[in-house]
């Protein structure tokens, strides 16, 4: 079976630059995947469970769409077992 598609992602393309870091608030678990931006803050939920590194890869992918790039671009520099994460973005 497919992954289904998420809709409605913001526009995050402007975040594409190199060295550029990006701070969200991550809910695992969650009943569907969405990514929203609330004024400069970005949440995103994800279905995946906290365990692994499961919901980290899931947010990293959602966020690499939002922003039209490869998910390998996205390196995960702070948050690893917290909700709160920081993305850097690399161009290399």
């Amino acid at each position: 079976m497919a992954k289904p598609k998420i809709r409605n992602l913001p526009d995050l393309r402007n975040l594409a630059r190199p060295g550029s870091e990006i701070a969200l608030r991550v809910t695992p678990k969650a009943a569907r995947t969405s990514l929203t931006l609330d004024g400069t803050t970005i949440r995103a939920s994800v279905t995946a469970p906290p365990e692994n590194g499961k919901a980290n890869a899931a947010t990293r992918s959602l966020l690499a769409a939002a922003m039209g790039v490869a998910p390998s671009r996205l390196t995960l520099r702070r948050g690893q077992t917290s909700r709160d994460k920081l993305f850097v973005y690399s161009d290399d």
